[in-house]
C-alpha cells in the first residue's frame, strides 16, 4: 500500500507527469531534466524511457530532494514508496525545515513526522524563564509580540495564569530572531502542541513539563510541586496529593483543588 492509499507493490508501475508533485522553484529545470520529465506532457514516464532509473536511484533522488522546499518535499513523499523513503530521511527533512530561516540546528524528535511539513513562523517560539515582576504585557513589549498571541500560545485565560508557571512560550515575531539559532522540538504541557523552541541563553535548563504533558523525572516532579505550592498556597503534602490525582498536570490539579474548596464552602453553609 502506497503512502497515499494506493497499491504500490510494483515500483516500475508507469507514472504520468501529472502524478508527480508540482515543483515551483528555481530548480524546476534541474529536477525535470534529472527525472526525464517532458514538461509538455506528451510522453509517459516508464521503464522504456532512458532516464527512468533516475526516478528510483536513491542517490539521485537525495540530490534532487535536498534542493526542494518543505512543501514540495511533502508532495514528493506521496509519489511512491522509494520517493517516500528518501523524502522521509531525517537529514533531508531537517535541512528543508531549517533552510528558510537559516537555523543552525534543530534538536529533538517530534511525535509525528508531519511536524516537518510546516515550517511557517508560527511553528517557532522563544522560551522565557519567568522572573519576579514579569507580566504578560512586559514580555509582549520585550519580545515585540502581541499580548493576545502570547496568551493564545500558552492557553492562558487571564494574566493570572503566569504565576503557576516556570516559563512562557513567546511567539516569534521577527524571522531574524531565528538566524543561526538552535531550536528544540518540544511538546509543551501548557501550549499542548509541539513547537520548535529557541532558548535565548543557548540551551534548555531545568524541566518545564515539555516533551510530555506529564513530568517523568524526580527533578521535574519537584519543580512542578514547588510551583503548585506557590500558586495554590498549600503545603507540600497537599501539593503532592493533587499532583498525583491529576497525573502531573498542574492545571488539572488546580481545578481539582478549586472544586474541593468550593464543596467545603457549600458544606459549611448547609
Amino acid at each position: 500500500m502506497g503512502c497515499c492509499g494506493e497499491d504500490d507493490d510494483d515500483i516500475f508501475t508507469p507514472l504520468s507527469p501529472n502524478s508527480l508533485p508540482l515543483i515551483r522553484n528555481p530548480s524546476d529545470q534541474f529536477v525535470n531534466t534529472m527525472a526525464g520529465i517532458n514538461t509538455n506532457g506528451d510522453d509517459v514516464i516508464s521503464p522504456m524511457n532512458s532516464n527512468f532509473y533516475a526516478l528510483i536511484c536513491s542517490d539521485i533522488l537525495r540530490t534532487i530532494f535536498k534542493r526542494l522546499p518543505i512543501q514540495d518535499l511533502a508532495r514528493a513523499s506521496c509519489v511512491c514508496r522509494i520517493w517516500n523513503s528518501v523524502a522521509s530521511d531525517r537529514e533531508i527533512q531537517t535541512s528543508a525545515f531549517k533552510s528558510p530561516w537559516k537555523l543552525k540546528d534543530v534538536i529533538g524528535n517530534p511525535s509525528s513526522t508531519s511536524f516537518w511539513r510546516d515550517n511557517s513562523l508560527n511553528r517557532f517560539a522563544i522560551s522565557h524563564r519567568l522572573l519576579r515582576g514579569d507580566t504578560v504585557t512586559s514580555l509582549a513589549v520585550k519580545y515585540s509580540a502581541q499580548v493576545v498571541d502570547i496568551k493564545r500560545l500558552n492557553n492562558m485565560m487571564s494574566d493570572h495564569g503566569i504565576y503557576s508557571r516556570e516559563r512562557l512560550l513567546i511567539p516569534v515575531s521577527k524571522p531574524e530572531m531565528l538566524l543561526n539559532g538552535t531550536c528544540y522540538v518540544e511538546l509543551d504541557a501548557h501550549a499542548k502542541r509541539e513547537v520548535a523552541v529557541l532558548y535565548p541563553d543557548g540551551c534548555p535548563v531545568g524541566h518545564f513539563g515539555y516533551l510530555s504533558g506529564r513530568t517523568t523525572t524526580n527533578k521535574g516532579k519537584r519543580v512542578v510541586i514547588d510551583s503548585m505550592k506557590r500558586s495554590m498556597r498549600v503545603d507540600d503534602g497537599t501539593a503532592e496529593y493533587y499532583w498525583s490525582i491529576s497525573n502531573g498536570d498542574p492545571r488539572a490539579a488546580f481545578s481539582e483543588l478549586s472544586d474541593d474548596l468550593r464543596w467545603e464552602q457549600q458544606t459549611r453553609l448547609i
